[in-house]
């Protein structure tokens, strides 16, 4: 992991990107597929499955009776676990709803807004190297609260053909409508194209590799949202004197074991945490599973001293990393100085593995510098925001010669017959 001390601020852009993909080449291979989804359904589908996951699978749907085999094979305590995660993300989106009360802009005129639930979302989840069930939670809870009428997930299926167990019990404690054994750009082609076996949905969400996202920006560019634009994972870490390295290289770890394209950044006034934080990466990668994996993308990250915190506030806005920890004495300050981020954990005993799995907050969040512009997945995701209004005719009278002026300036006078012919009928 690279140590940069002291950089000058024309250098930062340079330090701070992120890994480069061909993006031309993955459009290039993933478009035929999409392409082929839309023309042929589960009939390619199925094609692909083989192709790219080495099983072939003829029903697509996963049955009640698979669901109720996965169910008695998920350990107990992995059960309790979930369903306890559940609870805290329930407790905190419910606490998103909003209730919206009509405005009288004027006497007479009456305006309001209401959200209503998206009625067809799918949900991609991974279930490769990680089968990532939390991710179940993190899409299916605020569906379910939002009242999304159907909500489609679709996964990989493994070589026998089946989905991870924990992915499928999770599914079914949020709700999820129909789940469908297919994984990466062809499974986000069905849901956003429609298949014989797979619903065409309105909004995608989801984690992914290469393939999935670019095949997700692809199908936004049609009639099919999606969450948000997403790449690799990707932590930045803020540490003065008071933390913990062992902490420390615990968090940038975490992060790393992703995927060897994720990315890790340390940012510090102490060469000395820095140093000793480097070191106890080492130790502890060396004991991890996926130590191959995390040792690839140790290897493009950063650590970064600097000479004063608040240029260390500069950096990491500029970053505006997916998750930031701030591993200092006193949180509050550079969590009201650093503006850009994704989701923020304070404090020496905030992992930010507490929000990827059940502190309450969503892990679906924006990676590649998005989190300047966009927000992490939320209640209001799932919804949209449907505007109202109503007039008496007191109202019209009241607001009527001002529509008319503006109406008559902008040379549209269709636009002022519309209230002209109502004052005169009045």
């Amino acid at each position: 992991m690279q140590i940069i001390r002291y950089p000058a601020p024309e250098s930062w852009a340079e330090i701070l990107a992120r890994p480069v993909f061909e993006t031309a080449e993955i459009e290039r291979r993933v478009s035929p597929i999409l392409e082929d989804i839309k023309i042929k359904g589960d009939t390619a589908l199925r094609k692909y499955n083989l192709k790219f996951d080495g099983t072939d699978v003829q029903d697509l749907l996963v049955s009640a009776e698979e669901i109720e085999e996965a169910e008695r094979n998920v350990a107990p305590e992995l059960k309790s676990a979930i369903l306890t995660a559940k609870s805290n993300i329930e407790k905190f989106h419910l606490a998103q709803k909003e209730n919206f009360e009509p405005i009288e802009t004027m006497q007479g005129v009456t305006c309001w807004r209401k959200s209503v639930p998206i009625r067809k979302v799918g949900l991609y989840i991974p279930g490769g190297t990680a089968p990532l069930f939390s991710t179940v939670l993190m899409l299916g809870v605020p569906a379910q609260i939002a009242g999304c009428q159907e909500i489609i997930l679709c996964s990989p299926p493994n070589s026998e053909g089946k989905i991870h167990p924990a992915i499928l019990f999770t599914a079914k404690a949020v709700g999820v409508t129909k789940i469908i054994k297919a994984g990466g750009a062809q499974a986000v082609g069905a849901m956003a194209y429609g298949t014989e076996s797979v619903p065409k949905v309105y909004k995608i969400f989801g984690p992914g590799n290469q393939y999935v996202t670019t095949a997700k920006q692809l199908v936004s560019r049609e009639e099919t949202a999606i969450d948000m634009p997403a790449g690799p994972s990707e932590v930045a870490v803020l540490a003065d004197d008071s933390a913990n390295p062992v902490f420390i290289a615990s968090d940038l770890l975490s992060q790393a074991e992703h995927g060897e394209d994720s990315q890790v950044i340390l940012v510090s006034t102490s060469e000395d945490l820095i140093n000793k934080s480097l070191a106890e990466v080492e130790r502890q990668l060396e004991k991890l599973p996926r130590k191959e994996m995390a040792k690839k993308a140790i290897q493009h990250s950063k650590s970064i001293l600097v000479d004063s915190e608040e240029i260390a506030y500069e950096i990491l806005n500029e970053y505006a990393p997916e998750h930031l920890i701030l591993s200092v004495e006193n949180p509050i300050i550079p969590a009201e100085k650093i503006t850009e981020a994704g989701s923020v954990f304070m404090g020496h005993f905030t992992p930010e593995s507490a929000g990827d799995y059940a502190s309450g907050t969503n892990h679906t969040l924006p990676t590649n510098g998005f989190a300047k512009v966009v927000a992490g997945v939320s209640l209001d995701s799932f919804t949209k925001k449907i505007t109202y209004q109503e007039i008496t005719k007191e109202g019209l009278q009241n607001i009527g010669k001002t529509i008319e002026i503006m109406a008559e300036a902008e040379e549209l006078m269709a636009h002022k017959n519309a209230v002209s012919l109502r004052l005169a009928a009045l």
